[in-house]
């Protein structure tokens, strides 16, 4: 296998809106630098990103996928990342690995709301970027439309580089603004490019664009913008050291004018690629955290220098076991090399490397700093850990994964299955950590939660195909919790028994109010005299404290509430902690129930980001889910409509937003607050307990 240096190395995340033709793209670039000999489909299943059942299945990409090839004796790392919002995560991971972030839009849709998240991230990851215009054989393309929304929307520094010569079903030529020629592409899977001056037609743009161009890169530095002023352009060889330096700074986001389904552009596009995208050694290295302190240090992609890699996915493949995808951030690695894992202190054994494309391995002598590559049945180590050297404990920064915005409980379909499930869903978290498992003791439910509900129904097939078990996935209970409006001076109570022998004895009277929301529970111990001795005391706590983590009127916890013991009375013999803390809780019960009890219900506080023509619908939406509208911010062409909204009204809230707006929608959650639930609610869910308990008698 080649080896290559760091500086001829690139890192390229294919990013955007699902549908914008990524996988396809991916697919002709690996057959163009004649990587593969074929060009598979997406309708056909035989892509060489999408290559698990599931994605076949479903025709999308799910998972990110690692693929390389090589163009003017450059490797190339491309991660195709899935467009679908329910895998947003492996679309974080791909951008914290990737030196340079290509945002893929169509031509007809323009900037679309996945756009504008994967965009956010571009900033988020300070990284530097380029724009892809894909589809433009669409007989509805508008190439210059989504340009200036590209520059509006996505990157002021988005500049075109190369442009169609015409567009819709026949478009076969694109004009390079940077070569000044016209390249003419045959038949998808000829190879065909014909090279050729640009028609008359097209001159005037096509010199307008490349003045553009150089203006651009002439505002990157002092020394080249007095070229500029001086010659009135820039040579060659100053525009090619440029452009390099205006995509690192971020001035500079290129444009490429491109159909995957009809191979057009891809030569111009590798072309760009090879000789102008940042290599890990132009981004010069990143911060790191010394183990066991908070000192930062530089790791630098030397391969010379102490060996140090990130772990940004896990992927479970069967026959194969646990694979984990890396990027050298420093020094080599070569097979047999023990490594330290920062995170759990643990030493790794790098025992069989490759590289990937899609699920076909090539076994590799060693990786260098930059590259990246694949490493098998690593026993410790996951997503987000680095390894690196005992002489260089640097921890890598970890991927961010999203909140989750959508929650499930799983019930297991049969008994003894419980142990499979956890160890399982475990699993599930470490290939995809924004995928999350919790048991939720209040509600005594395991609950998944994630980004979407396709997220957490793959999950639940991969449970049975993987582990053999089956289980169901049901609306998680709500943690509603129950509380008092009013005060009751004097409640009381006196548990009594007579059973021959020694009976039980205990007295209490109690003050109960309510507190501030957000205080929980205070008990105050105001018996004077000893009327209930101090060792019985704990005890009346320890009652109080029981039933109201059990609740009284609905099952639910019990929260903001201060009792004050100030009476009660004993008896020599009968009296001991059990009667005391029986009368505790009945006690408690008592003057719960007289103290105009009521439920909370957990308060979210949502932000729905939509197209404007979506906006009214939406409201309506959440307006009929008891839902308080905030306020509404206009961001562009999208409306961001922010909402508290009560959790009991927001289960497949995602899946409903798509439904509503055309797959166009997305939103965000968290928890607000606790308030009152109406009083027709409370009702309805004070019988649904009751009834419950009956039953269950």
């Amino acid at each position: 296998m080649k080896e290559y240096t760091t500086d001829s190395i690139r890192n390229i995340a294919f990013i955007g809106h699902n549908g914008s033709g990524k996988t396809t793209l991916s697919e002709i670039l690996l057959f163009t630098a004649h990587e593969i000999n074929r060009i598979g489909n997406i309708a056909e299943g035989n892509t060489v990103s999408d290559y698990t059942t599931n994605e076949i299945e479903k025709q999308i990409s799910i998972s990110t996928s690692l693929l390389h090839l090589e163009w003017n004796n450059i490797k190339i790392n491309i991660l195709d990342t899935p467009g679908y919002s329910d895998f947003i995560g492996d679309v974080k991971s791909a951008m914290r690995v990737c030196d340079t972030a290509v945002m893929v839009l169509k031509s007809a849709e323009g900037i679309e709301v996945g756009s504008e998240t994967t965009g956010e991230f571009i900033n988020e990851y300070g990284l530097p970027s380029a724009v892809i215009i894909n589809k433009i054989d669409n007989e509805h393309s508008k190439f210059e439309e989504t340009e200036k929304l590209a520059k509006e929307r996505l990157s002021s520094g988005a500049v075109i580089v190369s442009f169609p010569a015409s567009e819709g079903v026949n478009f076969d030529t694109v004009i390079d603004v940077l070569k000044m020629k016209a390249f003419t592409y045959g038949e998808p899977g000829s190879r065909n490019v014909k090279e050729s001056d640009i028609p008359d037609n097209l001159k005037s743009k096509a010199e307008n664009y490349r003045t553009e161009l150089i203006e651009k890169v002439a505002e990157t530095t002092e020394e080249l913008m007095n070229k500029y002023f001086e010659q009135g352009t820039l040579s060659n060889e100053d525009l090619a050291v440029g452009i390099k330096q205006a995509m690192l700074k971020r001035n500079l986001s290129p444009v490429f004018a491109l159909s995957s389904s009809k191979g057009v552009g891809m030569n111009n596009f590798l072309d760009f690629v090879s000789n102008y995208f940042p290599s890990p050694a132009d981004r010069g290295g990143e911060e790191a955290t010394l183990a066991n302190s908070d000192k930062k240090i530089l790791v630098k992609p030397d391969p010379t220098a102490e060996p140090v890699i990130f772990i940004f996915k896990t992927i479970s493949e069967q026959h194969v076991g646990e694979m984990s995808l890396y990027k050298v951030f420093s020094g080599s690695i070569k097979a047999g090399l023990d490594l330290l894992n920062e995170t759990n202190n643990k030493t790794e054994r790098l025992s069989q490397l490759s590289i990937l494309n899609g699920h076909n391995r090539k076994e590799i002598s060693q990786v260098i700093a930059g590259d990246m590559g694949a490493v098998v049945k690593l026993k410790d180590t996951h997503t987000n850990n680095t390894l690196a050297s005992r002489n260089l404990s640097a921890t890598m920064k970890p991927i961010e994964f999203p909140d989750s915005v959508i929650r499930g409980a799983i019930v297991p379909k049969a008994k003894g299955d419980e142990d499979k499930i956890a160890s399982g869903l475990h699993t599930l978290h470490e290939e995809d950590p924004s995928f999350n498992v919790k048991f939720d003791p209040e509600i005594s439910q395991t609950i998944i939660s994630g980004q979407g509900e396709l997220q957490l129904s793959l999950a639940i097939k991969r449970l049975k195909e993987r582990y053999g078990v089956e289980v169901d996935l049901k609306e998680p209970k709500v943690p509603y919790r129950e509380t008092i409006k009013g005060k009751v001076e004097d409640a009381e109570y006196k548990h009594k028994k007579q059973s021959g022998g020694r009976g039980q004895y205990g007295h209490v009277h109690f003050k109960m109010e309510p507190l501030q929301r957000g205080k929980g529970f205070e008990f105050v111990n105001a018996i004077v005299g000893g009327v209930v001795p101090g060792r019985f005391i704990p005890a009346v706590e320890k009652g109080i404290v029981e039933i109201m983590e059990k609740g009284v009127i609905s099952g639910n916890k019990v929260v903001d509430v201060r009792v004050t013991l100030f009476d009660g009375t004993y008896h020599d013999v009968d009296s001991d902690e059990m009667s005391f803390k029986i009368a505790g809780s009945q006690c408690f019960r008592k003057g719960f129930n007289e103290s105009k009890p009521c439920l909370l219900e957990p308060i979210y506080e949502i932000e729905v980001t939509v197209p404007e023509e979506y906006m009214g619908d939406v409201m309506g939406d959440i307006s009929s889910r008891r839902g308080k509208i905030l306020g509404m911010d206009s961001d562009g062409r999208f409306q961001k409509i922010k909402a508290n909204v009560p959790l009991a009204q927001l289960y497949k809230y995602s899946s409903n937003l798509r439904s509503l707006t055309q797959g166009r929608g997305n939103h965000k959650r968290k928890f607000a607050y606790y308030e009152e639930v109406p009083k027709e609610v409370e009702q309805k869910i004070i019988d649904e307990y009751t009834k419950s308990r009956e039953e269950g008698h």
